[in-house]
């Protein structure tokens, strides 16, 4: 995707967005390639405080320059954007792992630090103190389950492709507070229209969201969901999925 369209797909999915500086040109690829893109990582920062955690990840430490992710979910359900492109989230991981990734299977243990998870992974940092006492509000988890789903529908893969950085990396504990598991039930959730619905004359995407989703703004996960190229090319008789109410 380019930054415009990773940003219409996440907007379309319903998160809540906010850019930060020069994000679509902020990553590391001058130190390697940045795909082809096999999944979406997930990672808890082991941090406290929004503004202060969305500031490590964009700007790094000494030993580990940014960014550190291509969005920060903080608390609220916010996605901070922060990069695009190669960031230093991920590290070295199973080549094993991987593997699974790309064959949507149930992932290995992993046991090897031999291939570079940078160039292969969409990463995303949690704001969380990562000991298993800080509490993941609901609007967090469905910051999540959002931004992984808007991923995986706009490349067409399953929940499958979505993993932690623990499943990834030998030794790794994030995140911690929440099964992977969990996550990818909610993520397969939401790919999976629970309605159709067939157009009828006048309608719009707009008013279709506002009475079947009780929010007209939705309209944008209509034809996310449809991979409509006109929103308002839609026509009585046709029939289009829709996400969940």
């Amino acid at each position: 995707m380019t930054p415009a369209k990773f940003l219409e797909r996440l907007r379309a999915e319903g998160v809540r967005v906010q850019e930060h500086g020069n994000w679509r040109t902020h990553n590391r690829n001058h130190k390697g390639a940045w795909g082809p893109v096999n999944g979406v990582m997930i990672h808890h920062t082991v941090t406290k405080g929004s503004a202060r955690t969305v500031e490590i990840c964009t700007e790094g430490y000494a030993a580990l320059p940014g960014p550190l992710c291509h969005g920060v979910i903080t608390k609220d359900g916010t996605v901070h954007l922060v990069g695009y492109g190669r960031t230093n989230h991920a590290g070295l991981g199973d080549d094993d792992v991987l593997k699974a990734v790309i064959d949507e299977r149930t992932l290995p243990a992993p046991n090897e630090s031999n291939t570079d998870g940078n160039a292969h992974f969409y990463g995303f940092e949690c704001e969380n103190l990562g000991d298993g006492k800080d509490p993941w509000p609901e609007a967090q988890l469905e910051a999540i389950e959002r931004v992984s789903a808007a991923i995986c529908r706009h490349h067409g893969w399953t929940e499958r492709s979505v993993i932690g950085h623990k499943e990834w990396q030998p030794g790794k504990v994030d995140p911690r507070g929440f099964t992977m598991a969990a996550m990818r039930a909610r993520i397969k959730d939401r790919l999976t229209p629970t309605t159709t619905y067939t157009v009828a004359k006048g309608d719009t995407l707009w008013s279709i969201a506002a009475s079947k989703l009780g929010d007209g703004n939705r309209w944008r996960e209509i034809a996310s969901l449809n991979k409509l190229a006109d929103a308002d090319e839609i026509a009585p008789g046709q029939k289009l999925k829709l996400p969940k109410k």
